[in-house]
């Protein structure tokens, strides 16, 4: 079988086709074809080598799906022809997180999805809403379940709620999905005019171009009338969670999330204390909130947004252009192209 594997040192140039053999299913696992892939940041990363606890070789990225071929002795919870998404964490099924729930993530250090045949956990697999591809699924275990977990389980995002949102990519672009779902209201920064067009026409109401207006928290105050916005998702990191800070409103959360602009920032601690702000540090989530948000994905036909779909042969190109910063939605890889 064919797979992607980094050898011998961290970079795009490094990453190598190969063939590996096939996996055989043992008792509690299964074997799934791979057929689709989805690319996050964080899967750009470690391949840059900026992920803690990769080791090479390593076969990346966290998001996939496929089709069961072989059960193990003793697995029930799922059959051969079921079409399943791997999750990213292996160990956390449900609950909050711990270090031990947290402790095996696909792409590093757990081999990820980028092979065409993949021995998995049976309990580390979870069937997806039906009226989706396999392609359109494999964007859901990581990019869309961080924002259903952001907005719905540490949120608690109500109707009538105001969300700022961070940028047009994966999280973001679920994260406006699901906000228009529970009636909330959506506020999107971003530095290109077209891609807030986008965003508008998928129901965002609020549209700041922060290159054109970089005191953008100003503009969200004005938005809101001066009150600040209930939620924000903080996707930027060292230059943009200070203006998040001063854009939130009183016991407004903060849900930090990606640091595309680097981690280290002196923070506006006068904020946090005197608007009583709640800052949530999260990644992903459990089995039990992917399940729960694919019921919501079901009964609501949604979609996602998907920026481009490459063969599988392309992997580099698609992390170049995550890097180039021009994409909206995902990037996805269909290994049957």
């Amino acid at each position: 079988m064919r797979a992607w594997e980094l050898q011998g040192d961290w970079g795009i140039e490094h990453l190598r086709l190969v063939d590996k053999p096939e996996p055989v299913a043992g008792s509690g696992q299964v074997v799934a074809r791979m057929t689709a892939a989805s690319l996050n940041y964080r899967d750009l990363m470690t391949v840059q080598g900026k992920s803690p606890g990769a080791e090479l070789p390593l076969i990346p990225f966290s998001d996939g799906a496929g089709e069961v071929v072989q059960v193990g002795e003793g697995v029930t919870r799922v059959a051969v022809g079921d079409r399943v998404c791997p999750m990213f964490f292996q160990s956390w099924i449900d609950g909050g997180p711990t270090a031990e729930r947290r402790s095996r993530p696909l792409g590093g250090p757990l081999p990820g999805v980028l092979q065409e045949q993949m021995l998995l956990d049976a309990e580390g697999v979870s069937r997806f809403p039906k009226h989706l591809s396999l392609i359109e699924a494999a964007t859901l275990p990581c990019a869309a379940l961080t924002a259903w977990r952001a907005l719905v389980v540490e949120g608690n995002v109500q109707p009538g709620d105001t969300v700022l949102l961070q940028g047009t990519g994966g999280v973001a672009t679920f994260a406006l999905m699901f906000t228009r779902l529970l009636g909330a209201h959506a506020i999107v920064i971003s530095s290109s005019d077209d891609k807030l067009e986008q965003a508008r026409a998928l129901g965002a109401e609020g549209l700041i171009n922060y290159r054109s207006t970089p005191e953008w928290d100003r503009a969200v105050m004005d938005f809101t009338d001066g009150v600040g916005v209930d939620h924000i998702l903080e996707l930027g990191g060292r230059e943009s969670i200070n203006r998040s800070l001063a854009a939130a409103r009183v016991g407004g959360r903060i849900m930090i999330i990606g640091v595309l602009s680097g981690f280290s920032q002196e923070i506006a601690m006068r904020s946090i204390y005197g608007k009583n702000l709640h800052l949530i540090g999260l990644s992903v989530g459990s089995r039990r909130h992917f399940e729960d948000m694919c019921q919501a994905i079901a009964e609501h036909e949604l979609r996602p947004v998907i920026d481009t779909t490459l063969p599988l042969e392309s992997v580099p190109d698609g992390l170049r252009r995550m890097e180039s910063g021009a994409h909206q939605g995902k990037i996805c890889f269909d290994f049957g192209r």
